[in-house]
Protein backbone atom coordinates (compact mmCIF):
# COMPACT_ATOMS: atom_id res chain seq x y z
CA UNK A 1 0.00 0.00 0.00
CA UNK A 2 1.38 3.42 -0.98
CA UNK A 3 2.26 5.77 1.89
CA UNK A 4 -0.45 8.29 0.91
CA UNK A 5 -3.06 5.55 0.76
CA UNK A 6 -1.95 4.27 4.14
CA UNK A 7 -2.30 7.73 5.65
CA UNK A 8 -5.76 8.13 4.12
CA UNK A 9 -6.77 4.75 5.53
CA UNK A 10 -5.49 5.66 8.99
CA UNK A 11 -7.30 9.02 8.88
CA UNK A 12 -10.58 7.40 7.88
CA UNK A 13 -10.14 4.75 10.54
CA UNK A 14 -9.55 7.46 13.14
CA UNK A 15 -12.58 9.51 12.05
CA UNK A 16 -14.80 6.44 11.86
CA UNK A 17 -14.04 5.59 15.48
CA UNK A 18 -15.86 8.09 17.77
CA UNK A 19 -13.83 6.96 20.77
CA UNK A 20 -10.60 7.97 19.09
CA UNK A 21 -12.14 11.31 18.09
CA UNK A 22 -13.44 12.12 21.55
CA UNK A 23 -10.44 10.82 23.50
CA UNK A 24 -8.16 13.87 23.06
CA UNK A 25 -11.07 16.24 23.75
CA UNK A 26 -12.01 14.40 26.93
CA UNK A 27 -8.36 14.14 28.00
CA UNK A 28 -7.86 17.87 27.53
CA UNK A 29 -11.03 18.66 29.50
CA UNK A 30 -10.05 16.32 32.33
CA UNK A 31 -6.54 17.79 32.47
CA UNK A 32 -8.01 21.31 32.64
CA UNK A 33 -10.41 20.37 35.43
CA UNK A 34 -7.69 18.63 37.42
CA UNK A 35 -5.41 21.65 37.06
CA UNK A 36 -8.08 24.15 38.13
CA UNK A 37 -9.21 22.03 41.07
CA UNK A 38 -5.88 20.73 42.40
CA UNK A 39 -2.88 22.54 40.91
CA UNK A 40 -4.01 26.11 40.17
CA UNK A 41 -2.66 28.72 42.67
CA UNK A 42 -6.29 29.35 43.75
CA UNK A 43 -7.16 25.65 44.05
CA UNK A 44 -7.35 25.82 47.85
CA UNK A 45 -9.70 28.82 47.86
CA UNK A 46 -13.22 27.42 48.40
CA UNK A 47 -16.17 28.26 46.19
CA UNK A 48 -18.69 26.84 43.71
CA UNK A 49 -17.25 24.02 41.60
CA UNK A 50 -18.36 25.56 38.28
CA UNK A 51 -16.90 28.97 39.21
CA UNK A 52 -13.41 27.47 39.35
CA UNK A 53 -13.73 26.16 35.78
CA UNK A 54 -15.15 29.08 33.81
CA UNK A 55 -16.60 32.58 34.04
CA UNK A 56 -20.07 31.31 33.19
CA UNK A 57 -20.95 31.07 36.90
CA UNK A 58 -20.20 34.73 37.73
CA UNK A 59 -21.63 35.88 34.40
CA UNK A 60 -24.93 34.09 35.05
CA UNK A 61 -25.33 35.54 38.55
CA UNK A 62 -24.44 39.00 37.25
CA UNK A 63 -27.10 38.51 34.57
CA UNK A 64 -29.62 37.34 37.19
CA UNK A 65 -28.81 40.31 39.42
CA UNK A 66 -28.45 38.25 42.58
CA UNK A 67 -24.73 38.64 43.28
CA UNK A 68 -25.53 40.44 46.55
CA UNK A 69 -27.50 37.62 48.19
CA UNK A 70 -25.45 34.88 46.52
CA UNK A 71 -22.17 36.22 47.91
CA UNK A 72 -23.63 36.68 51.40
CA UNK A 73 -24.55 32.97 51.45
CA UNK A 74 -21.21 31.85 50.00
CA UNK A 75 -19.13 33.83 52.49
CA UNK A 76 -21.26 32.52 55.36
CA UNK A 77 -20.47 29.00 54.12
CA UNK A 78 -16.81 29.36 53.12
CA UNK A 79 -15.39 32.25 55.16
CA UNK A 80 -13.43 35.38 54.15
CA UNK A 81 -12.33 34.14 50.70
CA UNK A 82 -14.55 32.68 47.98
CA UNK A 83 -13.36 31.71 44.51
CA UNK A 84 -15.84 33.22 42.03
CA UNK A 85 -13.93 32.56 38.80
CA UNK A 86 -10.93 30.64 37.47
CA UNK A 87 -8.78 33.62 38.44
CA UNK A 88 -11.09 35.67 40.69
CA UNK A 89 -11.69 35.79 44.45
CA UNK A 90 -14.32 37.59 46.51
CA UNK A 91 -12.76 39.01 49.68
CA UNK A 92 -14.55 39.61 53.00
CA UNK A 93 -11.38 39.99 55.09
CA UNK A 94 -11.72 43.37 56.82
CA UNK A 95 -7.94 43.80 57.04
CA UNK A 96 -7.64 43.61 53.25
CA UNK A 97 -10.15 46.32 52.27
CA UNK A 98 -7.85 49.31 52.69
CA UNK A 99 -5.03 47.57 50.84
CA UNK A 100 -7.28 46.82 47.88
CA UNK A 101 -9.16 50.12 47.62
CA UNK A 102 -7.28 52.64 49.77
CA UNK A 103 -5.38 55.71 48.61
CA UNK A 104 -2.04 54.91 47.01
CA UNK A 105 -2.92 51.26 46.45
CA UNK A 106 -1.14 49.33 43.71
CA UNK A 107 -4.27 47.29 43.01
CA UNK A 108 -5.56 48.46 39.60
CA UNK A 109 -9.03 48.22 38.10
CA UNK A 110 -9.70 45.05 36.12
CA UNK A 111 -10.82 44.69 32.50
CA UNK A 112 -14.42 44.73 33.80
CA UNK A 113 -14.16 48.52 33.68
CA UNK A 114 -13.27 48.57 29.98
CA UNK A 115 -16.88 47.74 29.16
CA UNK A 116 -18.11 50.74 31.15
CA UNK A 117 -15.63 53.07 29.47
CA UNK A 118 -15.98 51.88 25.89
CA UNK A 119 -14.12 54.30 23.61
CA UNK A 120 -14.49 57.29 25.91
CA UNK A 121 -11.24 59.05 26.76
CA UNK A 122 -12.55 60.78 29.89
CA UNK A 123 -14.28 58.55 32.43
CA UNK A 124 -13.48 58.87 36.12
CA UNK A 125 -15.35 55.71 37.09
CA UNK A 126 -13.82 53.42 34.50
CA UNK A 127 -10.38 54.90 33.80
CA UNK A 128 -7.74 52.27 34.66
CA UNK A 129 -4.59 54.31 34.08
CA UNK A 130 -3.81 55.63 37.56
CA UNK A 131 -1.83 58.64 36.34
CA UNK A 132 -4.51 59.67 33.85
CA UNK A 133 -7.22 59.10 36.45
CA UNK A 134 -5.39 61.39 38.86
CA UNK A 135 -5.15 64.13 36.23
CA UNK A 136 -8.85 63.84 35.41
CA UNK A 137 -9.83 63.87 39.05
CA UNK A 138 -7.87 67.06 39.72
CA UNK A 139 -9.58 68.76 36.78
CA UNK A 140 -13.06 68.30 38.21
CA UNK A 141 -12.15 68.58 41.90
CA UNK A 142 -13.44 72.15 42.23
CA UNK A 143 -16.89 71.61 40.63
CA UNK A 144 -17.48 68.54 42.81
CA UNK A 145 -15.96 69.82 46.06
CA UNK A 146 -18.43 69.86 48.96
CA UNK A 147 -18.30 73.66 49.23
CA UNK A 148 -19.27 73.92 45.55
CA UNK A 149 -22.05 71.35 45.93
CA UNK A 150 -23.54 73.22 48.90
CA UNK A 151 -24.20 76.13 46.53
CA UNK A 152 -26.65 73.87 44.69
CA UNK A 153 -28.93 73.41 47.71
CA UNK A 154 -31.52 76.00 46.58
CA UNK A 155 -32.02 74.04 43.33
CA UNK A 156 -32.58 70.86 45.32
CA UNK A 157 -35.08 72.74 47.47
CA UNK A 158 -37.06 73.65 44.34
CA UNK A 159 -37.35 69.96 43.46
CA UNK A 160 -38.32 69.09 47.05
CA UNK A 161 -41.13 71.68 46.92
CA UNK A 162 -42.46 70.24 43.66
CA UNK A 163 -42.23 66.68 44.97
CA UNK A 164 -44.15 67.54 48.14
CA UNK A 165 -46.74 69.37 46.07
CA UNK A 166 -47.32 66.30 43.91
CA UNK A 167 -47.59 64.10 47.00
CA UNK A 168 -50.16 66.44 48.55
CA UNK A 169 -52.18 66.39 45.32
CA UNK A 170 -52.31 62.60 45.61
CA UNK A 171 -53.16 62.41 49.29
CA UNK A 172 -55.46 59.47 49.92
CA UNK A 173 -54.37 57.69 46.73
CA UNK A 174 -52.08 54.69 46.30
CA UNK A 175 -48.82 55.81 44.69
CA UNK A 176 -45.74 53.93 43.49
CA UNK A 177 -43.14 55.56 45.74
CA UNK A 178 -40.30 53.70 44.01
CA UNK A 179 -41.26 55.32 40.72
CA UNK A 180 -41.83 58.76 42.25
CA UNK A 181 -38.49 58.71 44.05
CA UNK A 182 -36.73 58.11 40.74
CA UNK A 183 -38.73 60.87 39.01
CA UNK A 184 -37.71 63.13 41.89
CA UNK A 185 -34.03 62.12 41.71
CA UNK A 186 -33.90 62.63 37.94
CA UNK A 187 -35.44 66.11 38.17
CA UNK A 188 -32.88 67.04 40.83
CA UNK A 189 -30.05 65.92 38.54
CA UNK A 190 -31.47 68.15 35.81
CA UNK A 191 -31.66 71.09 38.21
CA UNK A 192 -28.15 70.82 39.64
CA UNK A 193 -26.47 69.87 36.36
CA UNK A 194 -28.28 71.87 33.66
CA UNK A 195 -30.36 74.43 35.63
CA UNK A 196 -33.33 72.73 34.06
CA UNK A 197 -35.51 69.99 35.55
CA UNK A 198 -36.42 67.26 33.14
CA UNK A 199 -40.06 67.76 34.09
CA UNK A 200 -40.63 64.10 34.88
CA UNK A 201 -42.51 64.83 38.12
CA UNK A 202 -44.87 67.22 36.34
CA UNK A 203 -46.02 64.53 33.91
CA UNK A 204 -45.59 61.68 36.43
CA UNK A 205 -43.52 59.74 33.90
CA UNK A 206 -40.08 59.58 32.32
CA UNK A 207 -39.14 59.71 28.64
CA UNK A 208 -37.66 56.23 28.44
CA UNK A 209 -34.44 57.17 30.21
CA UNK A 210 -35.14 54.90 33.19
CA UNK A 211 -35.34 51.75 31.08
CA UNK A 212 -32.21 52.80 29.19
CA UNK A 213 -30.26 53.28 32.40
CA UNK A 214 -31.52 50.02 33.92
CA UNK A 215 -30.74 48.18 30.71
CA UNK A 216 -27.26 49.67 30.55
CA UNK A 217 -26.52 48.77 34.19
CA UNK A 218 -27.76 45.19 33.79
CA UNK A 219 -25.88 44.79 30.53
CA UNK A 220 -22.58 46.13 31.87
CA UNK A 221 -22.84 44.02 35.02
CA UNK A 222 -22.83 40.72 33.14
CA UNK A 223 -20.85 41.47 29.99
CA UNK A 224 -18.18 43.13 32.13
CA UNK A 225 -17.43 39.60 33.34
CA UNK A 226 -16.51 38.61 29.77
CA UNK A 227 -15.18 41.87 28.28
CA UNK A 228 -13.83 40.15 25.15
CA UNK A 229 -17.46 39.52 24.18
CA UNK A 230 -18.24 43.23 24.47
CA UNK A 231 -15.32 44.19 22.25
CA UNK A 232 -16.24 41.49 19.72
CA UNK A 233 -19.77 42.90 19.64
CA UNK A 234 -18.33 46.40 19.30
CA UNK A 235 -16.21 45.30 16.33
CA UNK A 236 -19.15 43.57 14.62
CA UNK A 237 -21.83 46.16 15.48
CA UNK A 238 -21.54 47.99 12.12
CA UNK A 239 -22.69 44.72 10.54
CA UNK A 240 -24.92 43.09 13.15
CA UNK A 241 -26.25 46.23 14.85
CA UNK A 242 -26.35 46.99 18.58
CA UNK A 243 -27.78 44.37 20.91
CA UNK A 244 -26.26 45.45 24.24
CA UNK A 245 -27.90 47.81 26.74
CA UNK A 246 -24.56 49.23 27.89
CA UNK A 247 -24.24 50.90 24.50
CA UNK A 248 -26.90 53.38 25.67
CA UNK A 249 -24.28 54.89 27.98
CA UNK A 250 -22.08 55.56 24.99
CA UNK A 251 -24.89 56.30 22.52
CA UNK A 252 -28.39 57.62 23.25
CA UNK A 253 -27.60 58.98 26.74
CA UNK A 254 -24.53 60.71 25.33
CA UNK A 255 -26.67 62.25 22.59
CA UNK A 256 -29.15 63.37 25.24
CA UNK A 257 -26.43 65.02 27.37
CA UNK A 258 -24.84 66.69 24.32
CA UNK A 259 -28.21 68.12 23.33
CA UNK A 260 -28.78 69.56 26.81
CA UNK A 261 -25.27 71.09 26.90
CA UNK A 262 -25.80 72.72 23.50
CA UNK A 263 -29.20 74.03 24.61
CA UNK A 264 -27.68 75.41 27.80
CA UNK A 265 -25.02 77.23 25.81
CA UNK A 266 -27.75 78.78 23.65
CA UNK A 267 -30.00 79.92 26.48
CA UNK A 268 -27.29 80.64 29.05
CA UNK A 269 -27.92 80.79 32.80
CA UNK A 270 -27.20 82.94 35.79
CA UNK A 271 -27.05 79.87 38.00
CA UNK A 272 -23.80 78.42 39.26
CA UNK A 273 -24.75 74.84 38.42
CA UNK A 274 -22.40 71.90 37.83
CA UNK A 275 -22.33 72.49 34.08
CA UNK A 276 -21.32 76.13 34.49
CA UNK A 277 -18.52 75.05 36.84
CA UNK A 278 -17.34 72.44 34.35
CA UNK A 279 -17.48 74.94 31.50
CA UNK A 280 -15.40 77.36 33.58
CA UNK A 281 -12.68 74.70 33.90
CA UNK A 282 -13.07 73.99 30.16
CA UNK A 283 -12.51 77.67 29.39
CA UNK A 284 -9.42 77.73 31.60
CA UNK A 285 -7.99 74.40 30.30
CA UNK A 286 -9.70 73.67 26.96
CA UNK A 287 -7.30 70.94 25.86
CA UNK A 288 -7.35 69.03 29.17
CA UNK A 289 -11.11 69.26 29.80
CA UNK A 290 -12.46 69.38 26.26
CA UNK A 291 -16.07 69.24 25.05
CA UNK A 292 -16.10 65.44 25.15
CA UNK A 293 -14.91 65.45 28.76
CA UNK A 294 -17.61 67.90 29.81
CA UNK A 295 -20.20 65.69 28.10
CA UNK A 296 -18.76 62.64 29.84
CA UNK A 297 -19.19 64.22 33.28
CA UNK A 298 -22.76 65.24 32.42
CA UNK A 299 -23.53 61.65 31.41
CA UNK A 300 -22.08 60.39 34.69
CA UNK A 301 -24.38 62.74 36.61
CA UNK A 302 -27.44 61.50 34.73
CA UNK A 303 -26.45 57.84 34.56
CA UNK A 304 -25.04 57.24 38.02
CA UNK A 305 -26.34 60.16 40.06
CA UNK A 306 -30.04 59.61 39.48
CA UNK A 307 -29.95 55.84 39.87
CA UNK A 308 -27.91 55.63 43.08
CA UNK A 309 -29.88 58.51 44.62
CA UNK A 310 -33.16 56.76 43.84
CA UNK A 311 -31.92 53.38 45.14
CA UNK A 312 -30.73 54.90 48.43
CA UNK A 313 -33.88 56.98 49.00
CA UNK A 314 -36.08 53.96 48.24
CA UNK A 315 -34.15 51.89 50.77
CA UNK A 316 -34.68 54.51 53.50
CA UNK A 317 -38.43 54.74 52.82
CA UNK A 318 -38.79 50.94 52.51
CA UNK A 319 -37.16 50.15 55.83
CA UNK A 320 -39.12 52.86 57.63
CA UNK A 321 -42.39 51.45 56.29
CA UNK A 322 -41.36 47.91 57.24
CA UNK A 323 -40.40 49.08 60.74
CA UNK A 324 -43.17 51.44 61.89
CA UNK A 325 -41.67 51.87 65.36
CA UNK A 326 -38.61 53.45 63.71
CA UNK A 327 -40.83 55.66 61.58
CA UNK A 328 -42.64 56.86 64.71
CA UNK A 329 -39.37 57.67 66.45
CA UNK A 330 -38.13 59.59 63.40
CA UNK A 331 -41.38 61.58 63.25
CA UNK A 332 -41.02 62.39 66.94
CA UNK A 333 -37.52 63.76 66.33
CA UNK A 334 -38.73 65.83 63.35
CA UNK A 335 -41.70 67.22 65.32
CA UNK A 336 -39.50 68.08 68.31
CA UNK A 337 -36.97 69.89 66.14
CA UNK A 338 -39.68 71.75 64.27
CA UNK A 339 -41.38 72.88 67.49
CA UNK A 340 -38.00 74.09 68.73
CA UNK A 341 -37.61 76.20 65.56
CA UNK A 342 -34.57 74.24 64.42
CA UNK A 343 -35.93 73.26 60.99
CA UNK A 344 -36.47 75.27 57.83
CA UNK A 345 -38.97 74.38 55.12
CA UNK A 346 -37.53 72.58 53.20
CA UNK A 347 -35.05 71.34 55.78
CA UNK A 348 -31.48 72.50 55.09
CA UNK A 349 -28.53 70.13 54.77
CA UNK A 350 -26.82 71.53 57.85
CA UNK A 351 -29.99 71.01 59.90
CA UNK A 352 -30.49 67.44 58.68
CA UNK A 353 -26.85 66.62 59.38
CA UNK A 354 -27.43 67.56 63.02
CA UNK A 355 -30.44 65.26 63.55
CA UNK A 356 -29.06 62.12 65.24
CA UNK A 357 -31.91 59.70 64.58
CA UNK A 358 -32.39 60.80 60.98
CA UNK A 359 -28.69 60.22 60.34
CA UNK A 360 -28.87 56.82 62.05
CA UNK A 361 -31.82 55.84 59.85
CA UNK A 362 -29.92 56.80 56.72
CA UNK A 363 -26.76 54.93 57.73
CA UNK A 364 -28.73 51.81 58.66
CA UNK A 365 -30.80 51.73 55.45
CA UNK A 366 -27.68 52.05 53.32
CA UNK A 367 -25.91 49.45 55.41
CA UNK A 368 -28.63 46.93 54.65
CA UNK A 369 -29.12 48.00 51.05
CA UNK A 370 -25.98 49.50 49.44
CA UNK A 371 -26.57 50.89 45.94
CA UNK A 372 -23.85 48.59 44.56
CA UNK A 373 -24.65 44.88 44.85
CA UNK A 374 -21.43 43.37 43.50
CA UNK A 375 -17.72 43.83 44.08
CA UNK A 376 -15.75 46.42 42.14
CA UNK A 377 -12.86 44.25 40.87
CA UNK A 378 -9.16 45.03 41.26
CA UNK A 379 -6.04 43.18 40.08
CA UNK A 380 -3.41 41.88 42.51
CA UNK A 381 -0.14 43.76 41.80
CA UNK A 382 3.32 42.41 41.07
CA UNK A 383 4.59 40.10 43.78
CA UNK A 384 1.17 38.85 44.85
CA UNK A 385 -0.51 39.36 48.21
CA UNK A 386 -1.46 37.27 51.24
CA UNK A 387 -5.11 37.66 52.30
CA UNK A 388 -6.97 35.62 54.89
CA UNK A 389 -4.10 33.17 55.18
CA UNK A 390 -3.97 32.44 51.45
CA UNK A 391 -1.44 33.68 48.90
CA UNK A 392 -3.04 35.25 45.84
CA UNK A 393 -0.59 35.55 42.94
CA UNK A 394 -0.01 38.49 40.62
CA UNK A 395 -2.91 39.04 38.25
CA UNK A 396 -5.59 37.54 40.46
CA UNK A 397 -8.81 39.58 40.32
CA UNK A 398 -10.16 40.45 43.77
CA UNK A 399 -12.99 42.56 45.15
CA UNK A 400 -15.14 43.21 48.23
CA UNK A 401 -18.93 43.12 48.06
CA UNK A 402 -20.45 45.83 50.31
CA UNK A 403 -23.50 43.64 51.03
CA UNK A 404 -21.16 41.05 52.52
CA UNK A 405 -19.01 43.52 54.47
CA UNK A 406 -22.12 45.21 55.91
CA UNK A 407 -23.22 41.91 57.42
CA UNK A 408 -20.02 41.23 59.34
CA UNK A 409 -21.20 40.37 62.85
CA UNK A 410 -17.87 41.28 64.45
CA UNK A 411 -18.40 44.86 63.27
CA UNK A 412 -22.17 45.41 63.21
CA UNK A 413 -23.37 42.95 65.88
CA UNK A 414 -25.22 39.64 65.84
CA UNK A 415 -28.45 41.19 64.51
CA UNK A 416 -26.96 42.24 61.16
CA UNK A 417 -30.16 41.44 59.23
CA UNK A 418 -32.26 43.65 61.52
CA UNK A 419 -33.01 47.28 60.69
CA UNK A 420 -31.93 48.93 63.93
CA UNK A 421 -30.84 52.58 63.54
CA UNK A 422 -30.01 52.71 67.24
CA UNK A 423 -26.78 50.80 66.57
CA UNK A 424 -25.43 54.03 65.04
CA UNK A 425 -26.22 56.06 68.16
CA UNK A 426 -23.82 54.21 70.46
CA UNK A 427 -20.78 56.06 71.73
CA UNK A 428 -18.30 53.83 69.93
CA UNK A 429 -19.19 53.31 66.25
CA UNK A 430 -15.66 53.69 64.91
CA UNK A 431 -15.40 50.28 63.25
CA UNK A 432 -18.91 50.54 61.84
CA UNK A 433 -18.11 53.82 60.11
CA UNK A 434 -14.73 52.48 59.02
CA UNK A 435 -16.28 49.52 57.21
CA UNK A 436 -19.50 51.18 56.03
Amino acid sequence: MAPSSLMDWQLHAFLDNPVLVLLPIVATAVAYILYQRFFHPLAKVPGPFSASLSRLWITKHSWDGDMNTTMIALHEKHGPLVRTGPNEVSVADLNAIKGIYGAGTKFRKSDWYSVWQGHRKFDLFAERNEKLHGTQRRLISRPYAMESLKELEPYVDDAVDRFMGHMQDREGETVDMGKWVQLFAFDIIGEVTFSKPFGFMDVAADDGSFSQIEGALRSAAWIGQVPWLYWLHDFLSPVIGNHLGISARHGSLRTFASREITARKDRGTDRSDILSKLLAVHKEKPTELDDNAVTSMAISNIFAGSDTTAISTRAIIYYLLKNPECKVRLFEEIDAWRKAGKLSDPVKLQEADSMPYLQAVMYEALRLHPAVGMSLPRVVPEGGVRIGGSFLPTGTVVGCNPWVIHRNKDVFGEDVETFRPERWMNKDVGDMRKFW
